[in-house]
C-alpha cells in the first residue's frame, strides 16, 4: 500500500458558527418579485460537469469532507433493528482505517454527518451511536407524500424526538405549492418548526413534484422564511430527484434569502448522487445518498493504492 496525507482542515472557531434561522413572517411581495430562467439555469449548470477538478491530495481532502457531510440513511419497508445498527458501525467509521492511516488523517476522527431512519428506528440508532457525537435523524410528518392529517404529522415529530432524534426531516405538501397557496405551506411549515423545538428542521420540497424551477424557488423562499434550517430537494422516491437546475435555483433562493435577512440556512440534494464525481460544512451541507459513500472509499482506496477492490462495489447494508 502506498503512503500518502492529505492537508488536514484547519479547525473552525466556534465563533463562526452560523446563527440559527428563526424565520420572518411571509413576505407575499417578495415572491411575486420571483423569476427563474430556465434556459439559463440549464446553460449554466451544463458548465458545471466540464470544469476541471482538483485532484490527487487535495482530491482525496474534498472526498474526505464529502464523507462528512452524508446523511447515511436507510428508509426501507423491510428496515429492522439490525440493519439500523450496521448502518450506525458504518457511520463510526465510514472509511477503512488502512486507507485513513496511508493518508495521514487517522487522528481526525471522521465521521458521516447524521444518520436518517424512520421514526421507529430512531431509537435503535440512538443507542448505537451513543457517545459517537454523530446525530440521529428521523423523517417524519407523513414522508414521503405528506398527506396525512396535520394532527397525526405533528404527532409523529413529537414521537420521533421523544425517541432521541436530534433533527427532523419533514415533507411538505405538494398542493400548496401547486395552487399557489404560500400562506397554507408557509403555516405547515412553521407548525413543523415549532414542533421541533431545538431540533434541526429539514424541510423536503419534492421538487420533482413541483412542476417549474419558479415554484422551487418560491417554495424555498417560504420554507426559509417560517424557520427552515436546511432546505432539501427530494424524499429519494420521487421519479426526479436531486437535478443541478433545481440544485442551482435552490441555492440561489438560499444566498438571496442570506443576503435579506442575515440568516443562513443550509442545502441537502438528495436522491440521484451515487458518485464522487457528482458530489462544505455538514452544518449546512448535507448529501441524502448513502450509495456515495461507497463510491468515495472506492475513490479513497485508488488514491492510496492505485487501483479499485471489486468487493467495494456492493452496497451498504
Amino acid at each position: 500500500m502506498r503512503t500518502t496525507s492529505v492537508e488536514k482542515p484547519k479547525a473552525i472557531d466556534s465563533s463562526e458558527e452560523p446563527r440559527r434561522n428563526s424565520g420572518i413572517p411571509l413576505e407575499l411581495g417578495w415572491l411575486k418579485q420571483v423569476q427563474v430562467n430556465k434556459s439559463a439555469a440549464e446553460r449554466r449548470t451544463s458548465t458545471l460537469t466540464a470544469r476541471r477538478t482538483v485532484k490527487k491530495q487535495w482530491q482525496a481532502a474534498w472526498l474526505l469532507k464529502g464523507v462528512s457531510c452524508i446523511d447515511l440513511t436507510t428508509l426501507a419497508g423491510d428496515d429492522t433493528p439490525g440493519r439500523v445498527r450496521r448502518l450506525c458501525a458504518k457511520a463510526r467509521h465510514p472509511v477503512r482505517t488502512a486507507l485513513l492511516e496511508a493518508m495521514g488523517v487517522a487522528d481526525l476522527g471522521i465521521t458521516v454527518g447524521a444518520i436518517c431512519v424512520y421514526p421507529s428506528m430512531v431509537s435503535h440508532a440512538v443507542q448505537a451511536l451513543e457517545g459517537s457525537g454523530i446525530p440521529v435523524a428521523s423523517v417524519a410528518a407523513a414522508f414521503p407524500a405528506g398527506l396525512s392529517p396535520m394532527k397525526s404529522r405533528l404527532e409523529e415529530i413529537h414521537y420521533a424526538l421523544r425517541e432521541g432524534a436530534a433533527e427532523i426531516d419533514i415533507v411538505i405538501t405538494r398542493q400548496h405549492v401547486l395552487t399557489g397557496d404560500w400562506q397554507a405551506l408557509y403555516e405547515e411549515v412553521a407548525a413543523f418548526r415549532d414542533a421541533c423545538g431545538e431540533a434541526h428542521l429539514k424541510t423536503i420540497l419534492a421538487t420533482g413534484e413541483l412542476g417549474t424551477l419558479r415554484n422551487v424557488q418560491k417554495a424555498s423562499l417560504v420554507a426559509m422564511m417560517a424557520g427552515a434550517d436546511f432546505i432539501k430537494t427530494s424524499t429519494g422516491k420521487e421519479t426526479e430527484n436531486a437535478t443541478l437546475p433545481v440544485s442551482l435555483t435552490m441555492a440561489r433562493a438560499i444566498r438571496e434569502y442570506r443576503d435579506r435577512t442575515g440568516y443562513k440556512v443550509g442545502f441537502k440534494p438528495a436522491g440521484g448522487i451515487r458518485t464522487a464525481k457528482d458530489a462544505m460544512e455538514p452544518e449546512l451541507f448535507r448529501f441524502g445518498a448513502s450509495s456515495l459513500l461507497t463510491d468515495i472509499e472506492r475513490q479513497l482506496e485508488y488514491h492510496v493504492t492505485g487501483r479499485y477492490s471489486a468487493q467495494y462495489h456492493q452496497p451498504l447494508p
